[in-house]
Formats: C-alpha cells, sequence, structure tokens
C-alpha cells in the first residue's frame, strides 16, 4: 500500500520530486512534457480482477505453485480482452528459472590467529548464504580485511578496493554510506539519504566483482533501519534467486551478516581499534585495514530446488515510434500459503498485489480505448517480487525489449485502498529528469507533493521499479501519502498502521477488507498520466549528474545512438 510510513519493499517509491524548490522548477521549463487527457478508468474492472486473483482457490500465487498456473492463464485472458498483443516474440509469458537455497547445518564462525580466537554461532552472532549452485559452502583459512563501506563509486572518486586484491579473502564491511549521519539529505553520498551504495545487496555485488570469497556485513541498528531480529529471520531460511548460467560461479563462496560486539571482539583480538577504524572509513582517500594473522572459518551444506515460473507481458504497440517503449510494471506474485490466523493459511495478497495487477489491466483498457500513443506500452507482470524483486530482474537482465530503448515507466505495487488522499508521498526527489512530469502531474489533479520523511531507510531500493533503475532506466514509482481528503493525517496514518499491523503478508488481506476504492482510482489516473506523457514525448529523462544511475544510463543510451 503506497503509504507512509512504510517497512517493506511495496513502501518503495522512485523518482519523483523534492516539491516546489527553484532546481525543480528550473528542471521543469526545461522539459517540453505534452500535455495528456485522462480517459474514463473502469472500476468494474479494477474490482473484479482484484477481487478474482485474492480467491482462496488461487492459493496466496506463489511463484512454481498451482496458484502461478491459474493466474498466469487469467492473466493472459484479461491482457487479451484489453486488447494487446503477445509482447514476447507472439508469446504472453517469459520463463523465468528460480532456484531455492537453504542453508542446513551451518558451522559457527570462527576467527583465528589474533591475540585470542573469536567465534561467533549461527544465527545468534553471524548469518550467512551462498549464491553459487552447489551443495556445500565452505570458507576456510580465509584472510581477513576491513574495506570500510565496501563502496567503489567512481562518479564520485571514491574506492575502499583502491590497490587492494581481496581474491580468497573475506571483507569486513559496515553497513549504510558513509555520510548516513549527516542531518540533511545532500553531500557526497546524499547524506542521510541512503544511496544504492549503502544497500546490503551493493555490498554483495561489488565484493563478487572485486574477487572476494567472502563479505560480513557488521550489523548497526541505526544504520541499517532494522534490528538483528530482522537480518536473522530474513537470512536464515530458503533464499531464492534467478537461475544463471554460470550457477552463481561469479558470485562470492558466502555473504553474510555479523552482530556488532562480535565484530568489535574480532578487531579487538586482531589489535585494531573497531571504533577508530570505523570513523576513519568515513573519509574520501580511505586506506582498507588487514587484520593481519586473522583467519575467517564457517561452512554448511545447501538444499537446492529448482523450479520455473513466468513474467506475463502485454504490449500495446506505438502509432509512430514502436520500437520506443514505456513500462508499466507491477508483480502478481504473493506469498501462498502462510502462517495461520483464525485457521487460515492462505496470504490472499488482495492489496498486495492483486490492485496492483488489476491497475495493470484498467490502464491497459484505458490506453487501448483511447488510441495507440505514439511509443509502445508495455505491461509487465512480474513473478517473485516477494522473494527478492527476481521477476523484474530477470526481465532487466534478459529484457525481451532493449532497455536502450525503453524510455522509462511506472511500477504499481499495492494500491492505495483507504481513499482519496490530497498528497502525493514522494522518496528520492532530484534524481532525475522525471521530477518535471510529477509536477505536472500533481498541478493537474490538484494534488501537493512531499518529500519522503525517512530517506536513511532506503526504501527507495525496495520494489521492481529498481531492478530497471540499477540498469540506467528511469521509472516513476509515487502514490498516495497520509493526508485522505476526509479526515486528513490522522485517518490516513491510522488507516495505514492498521493495514500493515493486521493485514499485510497476512490472510487478513482479502479482498472483502478493501472498503474505499477511491484512492485508487485517484492514483490511477496519475499513472495513466504519466505513461501517456512519456509515451507522447520524443525526450529520453535521463537521471542527474552525479546519481549511482547516470553511467549505465548513459552507456545505454550511447550503444542505442
Amino acid at each position: 500500500m503506497l503509504r507512509f510510513p512504510r517497512t517493506t519493499a511495496a513502501l518503495a517509491l522512485l523518482l519523483t520530486v523534492a516539491a516546489c524548490n527553484a532546481s525543480d522548477k528550473n528542471a521543469a521549463s526545461q522539459v517540453a512534457i505534452p500535455d495528456v487527457e485522462i480517459p474514463e478508468l473502469s472500476l468494474a474492472t479494477l474490482q473484479e480482477i482484484t477481487k478474482e486473483l485474492s480467491l482462496d482457490s488461487y492459493e496466496g500465487r506463489a511463484p512454481g505453485t498451482p496458484g502461478e498456473e491459474k493466474t498466469v492463464a487469467y492473466l493472459i485472458k484479461k491482457y487479451q480482452e484489453a486488447g494487446l498483443k503477445p509482447g514476447n516474440n507472439g508469446s504472453w509469458t517469459q520463463d523465468v528459472p528460480l532456484v531455492e537455497i537453504t542453508a542446513k547445518n551451518a558451522t559457527p564462525l570462527t576467527f583465528t590467529g589474533g591475540k585470542a580466537p573469536v567465534t561467533a554461532q549461527y544465527a545468534k552472532d553471524y548469518v550467512a548464504f551462498s549464491y553459487r549452485v552447489q551443495p556445500t559452502t565452505e570458507v576456510k583459512d580465509s584472510d581477513v580485511v576491513f574495506v570500510g563501506y565496501g563502496i567503489n563509486a567512481p562518479e564520485k572518486g571514491w574506492n575502499d578496493y583502491a590497490g587492494l586484491d581481496v581474491k580468497g579473502k573475506t571483507v569486513v564491511v559496515l553497513v549504510n554510506d558513509p555520510d548516513w549521519q549527516t542531518a540533511e539529505a545532500k553531500g557526497e553520498f546524499n547524506g542521510r539519504a541512503m544511496t544504492y551504495y549503502g544497500r546490503w545487496s551493493y555490498k554483495y555485488e561489488e565484493a563478487a566483482r572485486q574477487g572476494a570469497a567472502a563479505v560480513l556485513i557488521v550489523h548497526d541498528t541505526e544504520p541499517a533501519a532494522y534490528g538483528w531480529n530482522v537480518v536473522e529471520s530474513s537470512n536464515t531460511g530458503t533464499q531464492y534467486l534467478a537461475e544463471s548460467k554460470d550457477g552463481g560461479a561469479s558470485q562470492t563462496v558466502a555473504n553474510g551478516w555479523i552482530q556488532l560486539p562480535k565484530a568489535k571482539e574480532l578487531f579487538a583480538s586482531a589489535g585494531q581499534d573497531f571504533d577508530a577504524v570505523r570513523e576513519a572509513a568515513k573519509k574520501k582517500g580511505f586506506k582498507p585495514v588487514a587484520l593481519t594473522g586473522v583467519k575467517a572459518n564457517f561452512g554448511f551444506d545447501n538444499e537446492i530446488a529448482k523450479k520455473m515460473s513466468r513474467n506475463v507481458i502485454g504490449v500495446l504497440p506505438g502509432a509512430k515510434r514502436p520500437d520506443e517503449y514505456v513500462l508499466y510494471t507491477g508483480h502478481w506474485d504473493h506469498l501462498g500459503r502462510c502462517t495461520p490466523v483464525a485457521g487460515d493459511d492462505i496470504c490472499n495478497g488482495a492489496v498486495d498485489n492483486a490492485t496492483g495487477i488489476a491497475g495493470l489491466v484498467t490502464l491497459a483498457q484505458a490506453f487501448n480505448k483511447a488510441g495507440a500513443p505514439d511509443r509502445s506500452i508495455v505491461f509487465l507482470a512480474v513473478t517473485a517480487e516477494e522473494s527478492g524483486l527476481l521477476g523484474s530482474k530477470y526481465y532487466a537482465e534478459n529484457p525481451v525489449f532493449p532497455l536502450s530503448q525503453t524510455v522509462g515507466g511506472v511500477n504499481m505495487d499495492a494500491l492505495n485502498s483507504v481513499g482519496p488522499a490530497k498528497d502525493i508521498v514522494v522518496v528520492g526527489g532530484g534524481k532525475s529528469e522525471l521530477d518535471a512530469y510529477v509536477e505536472k502531474l500533481a498541478r493537474m489533479e490538484g494534488r501537493t507533493v512531499k518529500a519522503e520523511p525517512t530517506p536513511e531507510k532506503g526504501f527507495y531500493y525496495r520494489s521492481d521499479h529498481f531492478s530497471f533503475a540499477k540498469l540506467g532506466v528511469p521509472m516513476f514509482n509515487f502514490g498516495s501519502g497520509d493526508e485522505l481528503v476526509e479526515g486528513g493525517v490522522e485517518a490516513g496514518q491510522k488507516a495505514s498502521e492498521d493495514y500493515e499491523k493486521n493485514r499485510y503478508h497476512a490472510p487478513g488481506d482479502e479482498y472483502e477488507a478493501i472498503t474505499n476504492w477511491g484512492g485508487m482510482m485517484a492514483d490511477l489516473r496519475l499513472y495513466y498520466a504519466a505513461g501517456r506523457m512519456l509515451a507522447m514525448t520524443d525526450a529520453w529523462p535521463n537521471w542527474v549528474e552525479g546519481d549511482e544511475f547516470r553511467a549505465a544510463r548513459d552507456k545505454s543510451r550511447s550503444a542505442a545512438k
């Protein structure tokens, strides 16, 4: 549900605007944004599809289950009725091979060679898993080196790995960005507003690119924005990944987290002051610190299962430039069967995200009736968002329509089910040239744009839009704030908290619990207009200079030209 406060992937928002400051106004005046008309959108379609997809017979729409088969068949039928054409070379679907890996029989993590041995117990003190599809994971006698925040950002002249060979070594890194304690959202790494360089997923990716054997992120609750209980629960069960051609051989042997007290104990054993080197890591030019003589050892078995899932793709070919594409995305999957509540063990996922998929079809109908815009519109329903954005990641890395020819788009992850709002909540304002479009949308609909209240929590990187942003494609993801037309902020916050407490990721997220559809319809108007604007302009929005995604977009567009 795209409302604040938020704590989950469904809460992430991308590429909107810090409203009404001078730089935004200048950006708006420099971008030729076409005027568009918003047709009548079908509430009946939105309700019909939301209700169908959240029936118990779909068993919570988990990937690789009979619920997926029903979902995919139903979506294909609705895409056809909406007037779309098959989006994958004559097929409605794209196969997404998934791998389930569950760590078993994990050993303690031991560090030897220091003043005294240090032992960390699995789950209590450390967690680890592997992206390599192999029966056993072992890190043995691996040298240990502290690499600060583990960031290599050429556009910022920052490289924590400079001059360092980490092949076969275990790197210890800090979570978040070097300037996360800055009070304002500005600075080398946007201050308190987390960048992708601060996310755990980036730390793992960069360590793999550098050739490290293993990476351990030091958990600290404030910069992580969640407690150890979240780390433990998220990393000690089954992990899902999209199957790769090399079986994960290009990844580290193991990725993990270590509790802050254990990290301090480790550094003391190696004759290092953890607090001192952590402080030094905040400054550009930081030199990695080898924990001389210390060796890391740990391992676990891997229980592996492979499944085939599918993205569903429909397209409305453009009238003038059909080889240029605007995306609408949403995830069709949910959690399947889950922890029972009053005997009900089906997580139906009505709001999250049957509403988003119903929104896709509703918009497809509207686009078709209004007539094809200049550019093609792609309606992409992705799998396995709840397992780590895997369906969108797979499509972005294996695109049917080239990303270099993809203008941008709109991601819809759980629509507003509590009523129309006066405001639009935004995250990541100032990152791209899409800001100007959001300003115009707000003016069109008489709504105000509000900046993200908690940018340090990194919500920006937790929904399907991120899979595309990471590879350079700017995308909108925005939604209603808490200032409801009826009841104001107090009512909005109360409704948001009620959903998160009683229905989010639980059996209570059912169709019957949705009593107000006005907020969804109001937001769908914004989403329609955003996509239509992108489809009717000849502009190619980019990220601002210095943004972490700018280089990928420049490279992509340069190749296209």
